[in-house]
């Protein structure tokens, strides 16, 4: 078991603002504002990922989709060899979801925090994912 990178996500009204102080820090931006009007001054902000060595931080404007929060994602080489463990640890993983290409396991702390553990799919010789 090994964790290969960890990605950080704020859901927030601020989300322009944070956005706008990791532009400022010099994060590269691979932005996520509507393609229908780039570069528009009335393009509402969407969203913005920001790659940060093997993870990234993404930053989302809260809404009715999507509530407010921080969530922790650990990307790890074995997201079922993880759920095992962490039950055997006392924790309660939900899951597994595979979606994106990843098989994702959630859990909450104590401290409300929303934890997420996910590793890549396999394809399989036959090209198909695994299930």
């Amino acid at each position: 078991m090994e964790v290969l990178g960890i990605r950080f996500c704020s859901v927030t009204r601020e989300a322009a603002g944070l956005a706008g102080v990791l532009d400022a820090l010099g994060l590269p931006r691979r932005d996520m504002t509507d393609a229908a009007s780039p570069g528009s001054e009335s393009a509402a902000f969407s969203g913005a990922v920001f790659p940060a060595g093997s993870g990234w931080i993404e930053v989302w404007p809260e809404g009715p989709e999507l509530p407010a929060g921080i969530l922790l994602q650990i990307v790890v080489d074995d997201a079922a060899a993880f759920a095992a463990h962490a039950k055997k640890n006392g924790l309660d993983p939900q899951g597994p979801v595979d979606a994106h290409g990843e098989r994702i396991y959630f859990l909450q702390a104590p401290s409300g925090l929303p934890i997420t553990f996910q590793s890549a799919l396999k394809t399989e010789p036959d090209g198909n994912d695994e299930e």
